[in-house]
């Protein structure tokens, strides 16, 4: 029996070996490809455009109120963007003999909402332009003039002006707590667009 363990193989055995070495490794590759998953496509799609603003949209008109000394007072215009002060007046018919030009910026340039008001000649009354940044005198005003202000409607301002008529020029600003509808939260809004002289 020795001797068949030091024995050289038979080339027969060594084939059978050598085919038994291969199927192994063979089988073994098979396996290990069998076991690995499969792979997956995965499609990346690019976003969709969405809808965004651009800024280049054209604007539209603007509406002006325009009051005071023009020829048709108490005036809505309507007019292309860009457009200045001068250009609302000349569409509420021009100045009126007693308009005081130099009491309105004709330059200023409008946006929409804007109300332009034109002074009357010796009028003291300074009032807000577009921008901003004017103030009334409540005891010369109109009643135009005090629906300029924030909180102040017509009626309101009647109320102002029947007050004002029955009980001389208001003192100051909490003079104007005696007329009806005037509140804390109205005189603490008129603080800084109103002067009494």
């Amino acid at each position: 029996m020795r001797d068949d363990l030091t024995a050289e193989p038979s080339p027969r055995n060594t084939i059978i070996a050598f085919l038994v070495v291969a199927l192994a490794i063979v089988g073994g590759a098979a396996l290990l490809l069998a076991a690995r998953p499969a792979p997956v496509t995965i499609t990346i799609n690019p976003p969709a455009p969405t809808a965004t603003p651009t800024s280049t949209a054209t604007p539209g008109p603007i509406t002006v109120y325009v009051t005071g000394a023009v020829l048709k007072p108490a005036a809505l215009v309507t007019l292309p963007p860009g457009s200045r002060v001068l250009d609302a007046i000349e569409a509420a018919g021009g100045l009126a003999d007693t308009a005081d030009p130099d009491g309105v910026n004709l330059a200023g340039l409008l946006r929409d909402g804007d109300q332009v008001h034109v002074p009357e000649l010796g009028q003291t009354v300074t009032l807000p332009t577009p921008g901003g940044g004017g103030v009334i005198n409540i005891n010369e005003a109109t009643l135009e003039d005090l629906m300029l202000l924030p909180g102040i409607g017509p009626a309101l301002a009647q109320r102002i002006l029947d007050y004002r008529a029955a009980n001389g020029p208001f003192a100051n600003l909490e003079a104007l707590d005696a007329v009806s509808g005037v509140g804390p939260s109205l005189l603490e809004g008129l603080k800084d667009r109103v002067v009494f002289e």
